[in-house]
């Protein structure tokens, strides 16, 4: 059976995504570096997880899997991802500039979907 992937364009940058146990998983690396202006989105990741288990005492790689996604060379390769709730908390842990609240507008345009309201799950808009 074929996993079902598709690319979201977010601020001009593309972020992988894909079907497993019918939910959309989003590539860690990809939404990174399309919310900051990170040189390697993939050394901010690494550093990101260190710096919140340092400061929070919670693992962000424990929210991921490692899932097989077309890479730019058309090879997959394992790459983290997260599902939607995942991301929300991922998204939450990226510093951003004084005087700005991410408050999860970033992540809810890049996602297509509203974050959770009391229990209710995400919905699509």
């Amino acid at each position: 059976m074929k996993a079902e992937t598709h690319i979201a364009i977010f601020k001009g940058k593309g972020v992988r995504k894909t079907i497993h146990n019918k939910e959309w998983w989003f590539s860690v690396v990809d939404v990174v570096a399309a919310l900051t202006d990170s040189a390697n989105p993939r050394d901010y990741w690494y550093k990101m997880k260190v710096r919140v288990k340092d400061e929070d005492r919670c693992e962000l790689s424990t929210i991921c899997r490692q899932l097989k996604l077309e890479s730019a060379d058309g090879k997959k390769y394992e790459t983290d991802c997260a599902n939607t709730e995942g991301i929300f908390r991922i998204v939450q842990s990226i510093p951003t500039p004084v005087g700005m609240n991410r408050n999860n507008s970033s992540s809810t345009i890049l996602l297509g979907c509203v974050p959770p309201v009391r229990g209710r799950g995400l919905k699509q808009i």
